[in-house]
């Protein structure tokens, strides 16, 4: 296997600037010898990563990026809070960095409140925490991710990046019953609402990438906040609005496994644009766009929208053009919010992006959502993407074009020397989804086979519904999803509002112009 049919040189991520690929002493676009580990849900990460923070010592160095930070979410049961072990961290002299995106009101169901509440928490304690508003108009810092580095004992760095937000509902597990520490969602989900997610930890050296990303960040000149209402309030408070100097970097940590990692990126393109992408980044799209045009036999992806016909058409290419390619999609059954609006927008990009799909892939693809084994509905914000059980990334993107071009992310790819990693995070799902135990995969370890147990298992249970629940309960967490359907009226208003509010276009106006990323 070439990295290069897979990875993205460096003149493909379309970013000249960074330093993430030159610092490479070979100047490659990847890092080898590494060792990845998928932390499929917020309650196995959480307790990783409480464990690894609390075996921090002074002059350790934490660095982390946050969507949303609740300062009071347990990462592992009562004392685990999550700004207590920061806080803690920090007055034992461990060096705590942050940057939290200030994000916008509350009242439009945001979490500037939260974000603020913990970044105080954290400067209380020694630590570091900028609230980071450096984004388009309508843009968020959506990146999430913690470093961890020790200076004299390089074989406890990690670096761990994915989905998973430091925040309320995140912390579930495989039996799917939600959160206690619960944030309101759409009526469907219930008081505790069902969340699936994931993660990685990184170990090697691929860990000072991540590292990279967040220093590149930290150093950016530009002020934190552009708003004058803003900056007038962060004066009167006391707001730490200036990064301090981080610690020298340490030395890359040695090569420890047989993983093949690149980190792939987006930023948008502003006014003023970021000093390591003056251009913005689109690395995300562009690694997906290479590998889709490989894929020969299927696709699994776990997304929270699958929005964007431009987007999506990527995927609709790929069957277009090996009529053996098969796609399976997991996906939220219902929007997460109540608003006839928000909706109205969701479902306008949702049905949009399928009508594109089937029409490339008819009955070659397969869409299903979850639910538990009471019958609530699983919140899906994991977003993972496996293609031949070859390559395989989790990171904080969505397959849309807020992911692709808009707000800031980044992503895993992972390749594996021994091609086992793409097909065993591909079996762990999908156990998962169909109430398999460990080691009964036998008959899913062919891709096909898999696309087919998928519609097998949701076609009985949709079944054991129709027919009015009777007798018990058959095996798998899957259904059918099934389309939304708009009026042409709504259709009409939910449009516009989807395009610019729900999935705004971050691309330069040329790249627009030309449909290109």
């Amino acid at each position: 296997m070439r990295l290069d049919d897979w990875f993205l040189l460096p003149e493909e991520r379309g970013n000249a600037t960074t330093s993430l690929d030159s610092r490479h002493p070979d100047g490659a676009a990847w890092t080898t010898g590494n060792r990845v580990r998928p932390l499929v849900h917020g309650a196995v990460y959480f307790a990783e990563l409480v464990t690894a923070i609390r075996r921090m010592k002074a002059g350790d160095l934490l660095l982390f990026t946050d969507w949303r930070g609740d300062p009071d979410e347990r990462l592992d049961g009562p004392g685990s809070e999550i700004g207590k072990v920061l806080c803690e961290a920090a007055r034992r002299g461990v060096v705590v960095k942050g940057l939290i995106w200030r994000s916008h009101l509350d009242k439009l169901q945001f979490s500037a409140a939260e974000n603020r509440h913990l970044g105080e928490e954290i400067e209380a304690a020694g630590g570091e925490c900028l609230l980071d508003m450096r984004v388009r108009t309508g843009g968020s810092h959506h990146q999430k991710f913690v470093v961890l580095r020790h200076p004299g004992r390089p074989e406890l760095d990690v670096a761990y990046l994915g989905g998973i937000d430091l925040c309320h509902t995140r912390r579930d597990d495989a039996d799917h019953r939600g959160d206690p520490q619960a944030v309101p969602m759409a009526a469907v989900y219930g008081p505790r609402p069902p969340w699936h997610d994931a993660q990685v930890e990184i170990r090697g050296p691929a860990v000072a990438d991540v590292e990279t990303v967040f220093r590149e960040r930290w150093d950016d000149p530009a002020p934190l906040t552009r708003n004058p209402l803003h900056r007038l309030r962060d004066r009167l408070q006391g707001e730490d609005c200036t990064a301090d100097p981080l610690p020298e970097r340490l030395p890359d940590p040695a090569q420890c496994g047989r993983h093949a990692v690149q980190l792939l990126r987006t930023y948008p393109h502003r006014r003023n644009g970021y000093p390591f992408a003056p251009d913005g980044e689109r690395s995300i799209a562009h690694g997906y766009r290479k590998v889709l045009a490989r894929a020969e036999r299927l696709v699994y992806f776990e997304d929270q929208y699958l929005w964007s016909p431009e987007v999506v058409d990527t995927f609709a290419a790929a069957l277009a053009a090996r009529p053996e390619l098969r796609l399976i999609v997991v996906v939220p059954g219902f929007s997460d919010q109540e608003s006839r609006i928000s909706k109205a927008a969701e479902e306008y990009g949702r049905l949009a992006a399928m009508r594109s799909l089937f029409r490339a892939g008819g009955d070659r693809i397969g869409v299903y959502y979850l639910e538990n084994h009471e019958g609530t509905p699983v919140y899906v914000h994991a977003k993972v993407a496996i293609v031949d059980d070859v390559w395989a990334t989790v990171g904080s993107d969505n397959v849309n074009m807020r992911s692709w071009t808009f707000d800031s992310e980044l992503s895993c790819a992972v390749l594996d020397e021994a091609g086992a990693y793409a097909r065993d995070l591909r079996l762990t799902l999908v156990r998962e989804h169909l109430d398999r135990a460990d080691g009964d995969d036998e008959d899913l370890r062919d891709p096909l086979a898999a696309f087919d147990a998928f519609a097998g298992s949701a076609r009985k249970l949709d079944d054991w519904y129709a027919k009015g629940r009777v007798g018990a309960r058959p095996p798998g967490r899957l259904r059918v999803y099934q389309p939304p359907t708009l009026t042409a009226t709504t259709a009409a208003w939910a449009g516009p509002i989807y395009r610019v509010l729900a999935d705004p276009d971050g691309r330069p106006a040329a790249l627009r112009r030309r449909r290109e990323f």
